[in-house]
């Protein structure tokens, strides 16, 4: 069960590079009859199922979680809930990236935590730590440091045209 769990951890970060790499293809592929902020989204969303069954099933679940559970658990909650609820799901889900014009946005935790919806994941993670074995965190955050690393070298060149 361990490599499965390792690939299902990992597993959404290709999709995420190529389509933060090949906006335009996502686009041409989601046609004019679907939203492709929305459609990557649900396909995140079954990533992101994927990703906690992986979890899951290399996990110990014991009660009650240590102390330091609460406190990364909530912040990092907090700013991912944040984070979606500032941008939406299109600013969430690179609609800058496929041609809809995305309000830029100043509020907290922007402008206070650099890239604060990854933060809050990694933080999230890290309170998990008790239950899941270091290797599954270790991976899915190496995910996340890697997706920021591609995200800071935003080309506009490379966006896809805009919507109509």
């Amino acid at each position: 069960m361990g490599i499965l769990a390792c690939i299902g951890v990992i597993s959404p970060f290709p999709f995420y590079y190529f389509l933060w790499n090949h906006p335009q293809t996502w686009v041409n592929l989601c046609g004019k009859d679907r939203d492709p902020s929305k459609t990557m989204a649900m396909v995140s969303h079954v990533f992101k199922l994927i990703q906690f069954v992986s979890l899951y099933s290399v996990s110990t679940l014991s009660w009650p979680p240590p102390l330091y559970f609460w406190p990364l658990i909530l912040i990092g909650q907090f700013l991912n809930f944040r984070v979606y609820q500032l941008l939406g799901e299109a600013g969430t889900y690179y609609g800058v990236r496929f041609g809809k014009n995305i309000p830029w946005v100043t509020e907290f935790p922007f402008g206070t935590v650099k890239d604060p919806q990854y933060v809050g994941s990694i933080m999230s993670l890290v309170a998990c730590v008790a239950w899941v074995p270091f290797l599954y965190i270790f991976l899915w955050v190496l995910g996340y440091l890697f997706m920021i690393h591609v995200e800071s070298k935003e080309d506009p060149a490379s966006r896809a045209k805009p919507l109509s």
